[in-house]
């Protein structure tokens, strides 16, 4: 691997390899260039960086630390088990480092307004409090089956002045909630700016958000390496687009730590049944960019299935398709039964109420720490779970005592 590598990907066209890109008509080509010109512009700028610093300090309490999971440790008689505490950033997720980036990004821009999808609701109610922090309008498109899902959330968007849209046509999630924000926006992208929720979407999203989240990575070796004198042996994010899983894997791509992608396996390895992009997709355009997705018999986006609102997406970030590609990262899948067993033993064991999301990052941790005696592994806890509990209880109960 050559060094410096998010110096030199994605290209200026935006491609990592051969993934990435923007295809979108034209009207939109030119709001890109526009976004991707003053990105660039600011990127740079000192007093951008001073300011995005101040809020990271002082508005969103960064850095979040690494705690060791002595319980879990202790447990499974392997690995040592480390958390990136991202539940502990403002509004309970990785989310607000992009977020907030971008809304400073649009205000730069003149910017009116902010529109965005949500399939959890972390992205939602992170882009509506930085709406309300920079003083912008802030619309949020959500399909109907998350929003019953992840009523909490919404709840949280409103109280935060935005303004939630149901997305009640196609499977009601995540994909649908993405085609009804494109649309939205598409009517007035001169005073509007889809912030993207994820390292998807055409060129320059994949790259703005990986760099708003590359703070993750950042602090994550800072930190590691003053913790313990070395660096973890493998690092593990769950994947559903994937900005938390590029967020920290950015800080470690130069270094010989072995990057792991953990995508939902849902109910199984039938296609509709889970979301496991990577490891049973294949090359195809959606939502603007080449990356690879899940297709259906016509070679349109498939159905697709997770317990966790967040991952239910056909398609995956260009730059992990690329890495996956080169095999500087691995791919693994767990079960929503298996994340759900994660969540439990997170929550009772160390007193950490983890994200369903994250729960599949952690459960495949579990799997493999018993026989990997004195390794180290450092795992993306990238969200808290306030907004599943309801769900969880009324379908899963407390958990076994």
């Amino acid at each position: 691997m050559k060094q410096f590598y998010l110096k030199q990907f994605p290209n200026e066209e935006g491609y990592f390899g051969k993934f990435g890109g923007s295809f979108v008509p034209e009207s939109i080509q030119k709001a890109m260039q526009e976004i991707d010109a003053a990105y660039n512009l600011i990127a740079q700028n000192s007093d951008f960086i001073a300011e995005l610093r101040k809020i990271r300090k002082h508005f969103q309490g960064r850095p979040t630390p690494i705690y060791f999971a002595h319980n879990l440790t202790r447990e499974y008689k392997g690995a040592g088990i480390y958390l990136k505490r991202e539940d502990l950033n403002h509004t309970g997720a990785h989310k607000l480092n992009h977020c907030m980036g971008e809304a400073l990004l649009a205000k730069f821009m003149g910017k009116k307004k902010l529109i965005a999808e949500t399939g959890a609701g972390q992205h939602g109610v992170a882009l509506a409090t930085a709406a309300a922090y920079f003083g912008l309008e802030c619309e949020i498109h959500m399909g109907e089956v998350d929003i019953a899902k992840e009523h909490p959330n919404v709840v949280r968007m409103k109280i935060l002045g935005a303004k939630v849209i149901p997305v009640s046509f196609g499977a009601k999630t995540l994909k649908e909630a993405v085609d009804s924000a494109f649309q939205s926006y598409l009517k007035d992208p001169h005073n509007a700016m889809y912030a993207i929720g994820s390292v998807v979407g055409p060129h320059p999203f994949p790259k703005i958000v990986r760099d708003f989240q590359s703070i993750v990575g950042i602090e994550s070796k800072e930190q590691f390496l003053e913790m313990t004198g070395e660096l973890p042996d493998i690092v593990i994010a769950c994947v559903g687009g994937g900005s938390n899983a590029m967020g920290i894997f950015s800080g470690f791509i130069d270094d010989s730590v072995e990057l792991v992608a953990v995508e939902p396996l849902g109910r199984g390895e039938k296609l509709g049944e889970n979301a496991a992009t990577l490891s049973y997709g294949e090359e195809g355009v959606m939502h603007g960019f080449n990356s690879i997705m899940l297709k259906d018999s016509k070679g349109e986006p498939a159905s697709v299935y997770s317990i966790a609102s967040g991952l239910d997406y056909p398609s995956v970030g260009p730059e992990h398709a690329y890495l996956y590609s080169i095999g500087r990262t691995k791919v693994a899948t767990i079960s929503d039964k298996e994340a759900i067993a994660a969540f439990y033993l997170l929550s009772k064991k160390e007193g950490i109420i983890p994200a369903i999301e994250s729960s599949h990052a952690l459960a495949y941790a579990l799997k493999i720490a018993p026989n990997l005696k004195g390794k180290k592994i450092l795992i993306n806890l990238s969200g808290r779970g306030d907004k599943d509990i309801d769900f969880i209880a009324n379908t899963y109960g407390y958990g076994e005592v």
